[in-house]
């Protein structure tokens, strides 16, 4: 197994991933799953900013992916991201989504982002477990704002820090700035 930064290429195979929470799940609050060019239009959206990736295995195929994206436009939130985590049908409980977010969230503290915020669909005991042993800590609950599937669903909010805060921060650095 082995985890890479996704490019644009990437985009049916993280649409794929991606299509079945959409689709058959209320994982994700979408009710049509986005297509390639969607998928690569918001893979271009995260620019030299917001990182994405996948998880393949040694013989090629993408088994996961993780990215983050801004938390909320107005520019006090700057600081802080949110970040989300999907493994491919019949590859879960293999550490995949660990394995994104160990790349994922020391990228996202080089870069100086200070707060990741993870948004999960409840219940959802098995992305909880993860988050929690990632260091995530339960920050709230936002009750039945989505309806999916015939039901009312709550959003749970879990955070983690990053870098440390400071009292005057520097705006968190591009990737082209951190390297590989």
């Amino acid at each position: 197994m082995r985890v890479r930064r996704a490019t644009a290429a990437d985009a049916a195979a993280i649409a794929s991933i991606y299509a079945p929470y959409v689709a058959g799940s209320a994982i994700s609050f979408e009710t049509e799953p986005p297509g390639e060019a969607q998928m690569r239009a918001r893979i271009e959206a995260g620019g030299d900013l917001y990182p994405w990736f996948v998880a393949c295995a040694d013989d090629g195929p993408a088994l996961g992916y993780a990215s983050a994206c801004a938390f909320r436009a107005r520019p006090a939130y700057r600081f802080t991201v949110e970040t989300t985590v999907y493994v491919a049908d019949g590859a879960h409980r293999r550490g995949i989504g660990t394995l994104l977010y160990g790349a994922l969230l020391p990228l996202l503290e080089a870069q100086g982002f200070t707060q990741a915020i993870a948004a999960i669909t409840l219940p959802n005991p098995a992305s909880v477990a993860m988050h929690e042993a990632l260091g995530f800590t339960k920050a709230g609950v936002y009750e039945k704002v989505g309806f999916k599937l015939g039901r009312w669903l709550s959003v749970g909010l879990w955070q983690r820090a990053l870098a440390p805060i400071s009292a005057e921060p520097a705006d968190p650095r591009p990737l082209s700035a951190i390297g590989d």
